[in-house]
């Protein structure tokens, strides 16, 4: 019998989210991870949900509802790397329900359910559901908000409300510049169809307020942590203002590249990003993108159409002139780059069609060929069933999966994500976080010695073992802070190698155990070849001082 094909799209949904799971139940990754993991059990430690801390300091760089929603989480489940991921993967689910519904109001059911199957299948959405950033959090805020405001824009001022609380959302886990997806496909659109009032309609100036309103939660906690004590060090520095950071430092200022945060941006930088964050629909979406300069192929869809492009467009612009760029931010778009993608997938006929089967095979085929290359080379414990693994899944992608359809296109496509997802989760995630020291020496320190009292000496960056040791993680910057608490009971120092010969001559350290480190999420070579991966370890101890 025949499958429909929005029955064929709703269960390649359904087993997209249900192999995301297995990332549940795997530990979390640095740096940015296990950082905001270990912040958000300093609040559940302290019972303290207005000031932040990392690394054993103040902390000002995102907005705290990153925190407070895992934090929330950890009340609910305990503090566990479970209850760390569980909201990440459920608001991402969230936000592919988003995305239906919004591509269903503007076009029809098929095209949302293929956008949302895209969404859940891009490389950067699968690997956000184990490496948690704030970015998936972003993503579905901002696009609730555009639903929503999009449902006002037809008269239902219930909508104005709700969109703004969202909006407010958005802006509380990354700050004032998420407005510009949620705004700017509106602006532009209400020019290009000349609908000028709207400019001046009352119910968007109260959206504004309403959104200043949802956020004082935010703002109260900033001047309490930061404006009320300009003593305070921050960025090395005194007099620093959390309320300027909020408004202006950390979204203009890295813009700008004025800030207290720095960085070199590069005008192509999400250009070449977006071809593997977005795979396997890379390809596809940059010919959807050509494919709408031209305006006979515009010609024929809803008007509303321009909010989804102007919101990428402009996003996408900001992004690649602002001088602080990270691949992930590009994650905040995808939602407007799988409908592009999915409104021209279902255009594509005869020898076009053809042409972009034998491009997605050549690029699928690829995908297979880099998971056994790296198969080959990083020496798997279980060697054979992940290589059996891989085989099945371009068995069914190339065998299985059999016609020159659409259906086809996306089948195969999805199939070569849900090959990747389950690799990913099942078996490289796993085998590359053998290498996060802190993370082991954390859970080993939990389980052998569950009294010891944590510290971390000379080395910043301990975010795993801060999140998975027992209680509160000290830091000791230099050898006169490690003075001043020398005589706490049960003291253990989490230490990389270079301190080891001191501690041991000057402080009679014992070492209780040794551990293996990589910096996993910045790959190479030799790291991935396991004849040569030893020679680029790092190595962390644990010591007790006698």
């Amino acid at each position: 019998m025949k499958i429909k094909d929005t029955s064929l799209y709703k269960l390649l949904i359904v087993l997209l989210a249900l192999a995301s799971i297995p990332a549940l139940f795997s530990g979390v990754m640095e740096p940015d991870g296990a950082l905001y993991a270990s912040m958000s059990k300093n609040i559940i430690l302290h019972n303290d949900w207005l000031n932040l801390y990392g690394r054993g300091a103040d902390w000002l760089d995102k907005p705290h509802l990153t925190f407070w929603i895992s934090a929330v989480s950890f009340k609910i489940f305990g503090i566990s790397s479970f209850a760390f991921k569980l909201p990440s993967f459920l608001l991402g689910l969230l936000g592919a329900w988003y995305l239906y519904k919004l591509a269903k109001d503007i076009y029809e059911e098929k095209t949302a359910l293929i956008s949302a199957l895209i969404f859940l299948s891009a490389l950067h959405t699968i690997t956000s559901t184990f490496d948690v950033r704030a970015e998936i959090y972003i993503t579905t805020f901002t696009l609730a908000s555009i639903y929503h405001y999009y449902k006002a824009h037809q008269h239902s001022f219930w909508n104005v409300v709700v969109g703004s609380f969202f909006a407010a959302c958005a802006i509380l886990i990354k700050g004032i510049f998420v407005l510009i997806p949620v705004f700017a496909g509106f602006i532009i659109y209400w020019l290009f169809t000349k609908q000028y009032k709207q400019l001046i309609n009352p119910k968007w100036y109260i959206a504004i307020f309403l959104i200043l309103v949802f956020i004082t939660p935010e703002l109260y906690a900033l001047y309490t942590q930061f404006d009320m004590h300009p003593k305070k060090v921050v960025f090395n520095r005194t007099g620093v203002s959390g309320l300027k950071f909020f408004f202006w430092d950390s979204q203009f200022g890295r813009f700008f590249n004025n800030g207290p945060i720095k960085g070199k941006g590069d005008i192509s930088f999400f250009l070449h990003t977006t071809l593997w964050a977005f795979l396997p629909w890379s390809v596809l979406l940059y010919a959807a993108v050509v494919n709408l300069f031209k305006k006979k192929n515009r010609e024929n869809l809803a008007p509303e159409s321009i909010i989804i492009w102007a919101s990428a467009a402009v996003t996408f612009l900001i992004f690649s002139l602002s001088k602080f760029q990270l691949p992930h931010y590009i994650l905040i778009i995808f939602p407007q780059f799988a409908i592009i993608t999915a409104l021209y997938i279902q255009k594509l006929e005869g020898k076009t069609l053809w042409i972009f089967l034998t491009i997605q095979n050549v690029v699928l085929a690829l995908v297979f060929i880099l998971l056994s290359v790296i198969w080959f080379f990083f020496g798997f414990e279980n060697r054979y069933l992940v290589l059996f693994f891989i085989l099945a899944g371009a068995f069914i992608t190339f065998f299985f999966i059999k016609g020159k359809d659409i259906k086809t296109l996306i089948g195969r496509s999805v199939a070569v994500s849900l090959t990747l997802a389950l690799f990913l989760f099942l078996f490289f995630y796993p085998a590359l976080l053998n290498y996060q020291s802190g993370m082991h020496a954390g859970k080993w320190l939990k389980r052998n010695y569950p009294t010891a009292k944590p510290a971390v000496l000379n080395y910043i960056d301990a975010f795993s073992f801060d999140f998975y040791a027992p209680g509160e993680v000290k830091y000791f910057y230099n050898y006169g802070d490690l003075d001043k608490s020398k005589a706490i009971k049960d003291l253990v120092i989490y230490v990389p190698e270079a301190e080891l010969s001191k501690l041991k001559k000057e402080y009679h350290a014992e070492v209780l155990k040794s551990f293996n480190y990589f910096h996993i999420t910045k790959l190479t070579g030799k790291f991935l070849n396991a004849k040569t991966r030893d020679q680029v370890l790092e190595h962390f101890y644990l010591v007790k001082l006698n």
